[in-house]
């Protein structure tokens, strides 16, 4: 099953330079149209901006961005590059930007727009979608963070702990990662942990 990167939920960000105002804002979509509406909506609200410039992906899906009057290459595709590098999809991202009376020069444009896109995706945070095995761990608080650090070294993400006399890790491994886990932490618990399977999901799980 293929794993793909989504943004967690909304992000935003302010960035200053040279007295002009930045504002990233990031959103999950996944239609053209919902990416389209966010773009119209921020654009309504930052009407009195000098621009707003945008950008969106979609899996498997059409690329779209705009420098909405800055100087060509300078805020779209740096935008977009952003996500590419992260290897994120399903979003929309705009930037407003309020004009502060010094002229940034195309280095100057193409760091901040890429700074406020990035922030915004760190703010948002990331999950990746993909199918999951879900597993329970019954463990002592001793080895909780042993087992902890184990379950991230797979990749995966703890989803619930149960504490009672001991603690019971319910846990969300890859798919192809899950019989290894397995095995792993049977090995480095001298064979008191046994991980076991009680289901799968596919989903997005923040990282």
């Amino acid at each position: 099953m293929t794993e793909y990167k989504i943004p967690t939920g909304a992000g935003e960000s302010e960035y200053v330079e040279k007295r002009s105002r930045f504002l990233g804002h990031i959103r999950p979509v996944e239609t053209e149209d919902e990416a389209r509406a966010f773009v119209a909506e921020m654009k309504k609200k930052y009407y009195d901006a000098r621009h707003n410039c945008w950008c969106y992906l979609l899996k498997d899906g059409p690329e779209r961005y705009s420098d909405d009057g800055e100087p060509q290459g300078t805020a779209g595709i740096p935008m977009l590059e952003v996500f590419r590098r992260e290897g994120v999809t399903n979003l929309v991202c705009v930037v407003t930007r309020y004009f502060g009376g010094v002229l940034l020069g195309t280095g100057g444009l193409f760091r901040a727009y890429t700074k406020s896109a990035r922030d915004a995706l760190e703010a948002a945070g990331r999950s990746a979608v993909r199918r999951w095995i879900c597993m329970e761990l019954p463990c002592s608080y001793a080895a909780l963070e042993r087992c902890k650090q184990e379950i991230a070294a797979f990749d995966g993400a703890v989803e619930d702990l149960d504490y009672g006399a001991g603690v019971t890790i319910r846990a969300l491994l890859p798919e192809e990662k899950s019989e290894t886990f397995r095995e792993r932490i049977f090995d480095v618990s001298g064979g008191t942990i046994r991980a076991r399977v009680t289901g799968e999901s596919h989903r997005a799980v923040p990282l």
